[in-house]
């Protein structure tokens, strides 16, 4: 009997971590070392005209003249739905196309559902978006939307982390897959690749200040709220900037006068912080889960991993 001989799997790098850790410094840097090419894995930065809220930095994506190459930003309009299974077709098609120029795929980002889709090749549902449906869905409040999930899926319901449970655009997913199919996105098979996962060690207080200081930097030199104004005079509406959460939420509700300038930030000081924790518990979650995640302070420990594992055989 003749043995069959597996072919290696191709090598990808994940740099993960929270909001404001320095992820996109920190990929833009490991790709020009390792001729490498980044895929952009935050389920905002794939629209056009939301720069700042959502921190695409685009200037990082240039050390001394090179220009490092990135993939699924500003691809759609933000008045586009854009779901998890569209993601993650996009972003194959990134990869190969990387892989097939020589190149070394970054992919660089905090959503966690996007980043598990990837790296454990998720079996997405091909239910379509109802129209009808989900404006319907929309009208409706997080723990209406939660209810509703629970009554037609409980066990898929209770498994739910904490970012889920309060997500109302994941929820209105959910609730369209399951309603459509009886079944459910996160499906895991075989995966295609060999990952290296890098994730971004901050501590809580560090994180905290340097959340503040950037909202500041933004609010006072880069004028997000300008953006804001533009989106909605391009024919965004205000319901759709406030599904969008954080900066575009809170921005908006003060473009509204529903709050004072004071308060919006303070309120959006404290939103972002809360977000930036549920991803560091989301990505704890995923390694209790068996994800093995290599946890980094700097960028010389980032670059020793990455030669350990492309120089490792599979």
């Amino acid at each position: 009997m003749v043995k069959k001989i597996l072919k290696p799997k191709p090598k990808i790098v994940i740099i993960l971590g929270p909001t404001a850790s320095g992820k996109t410094a920190l990929g833009v840097k490991l790709a020009a070392e390792f001729n490498g090419e980044i895929i952009s894995a935050d389920s905002r930065q794939v629209y056009r005209g939301m720069d700042i809220g959502t921190g695409k930095d685009l200037s990082e994506y240039r050390i001394d003249k090179q220009e490092i190459p990135y993939h699924l930003i500003d691809i759609i309009s933000p008045n586009t739905k854009f779901n998890l299974a569209r993601y993650q077709k996009l972003a194959l098609k990134a990869i190969n196309d990387i892989l097939s120029r020589g190149k070394l795929p970054i992919i660089v980002g905090g959503t966690g559902l996007y980043l598990q889709a990837l790296a454990d090749n998720y079996k997405l549902s091909d239910v379509k978006d109802n129209r009808q449906v989900r404006l319907d869905l929309e009208k409706k409040t997080t723990a209406e939307l939660w209810k509703i999930l629970i009554d037609i899926k409980p066990d898929f319901a209770v498994k739910l982390n904490n970012s889920d449970k309060n997500n109302p655009r994941r929820l209105v997913r959910y609730i369209e897959i399951i309603s459509g199919s009886g079944d459910m996105v996160q499906k895991k098979s075989s995966a295609l690749f060999n990952f290296l996962i890098l994730g971004i060690n901050i501590d809580d207080e560090k994180m905290k200040a340097k959340i503040l200081a950037r909202l500041t930097h933004r609010l006072d030199r880069e004028d997000m709220i300008s953006e804001v104004k533009a989106l909605k005079q391009a024919g965004v509406s205000y319901p759709r900037l406030i599904s969008f959460g954080l900066e575009y939420k809170f921005i908006s509700y003060f473009l509204q006068n529903k709050i004072g300038r004071e308060e919006m930030i303070e309120k959006l000081g404290n939103a972002i912080y809360r977000f930036a924790k549920k991803q560091k518990t989301w990505f704890r979650r995923w390694e209790k889960q068996g994800k093995k995640i290599e946890w980094i302070t700097s960028l010389n420990e980032g670059s020793k991993k990455i030669k350990e594992f492309l120089k490792a055989s599979d």
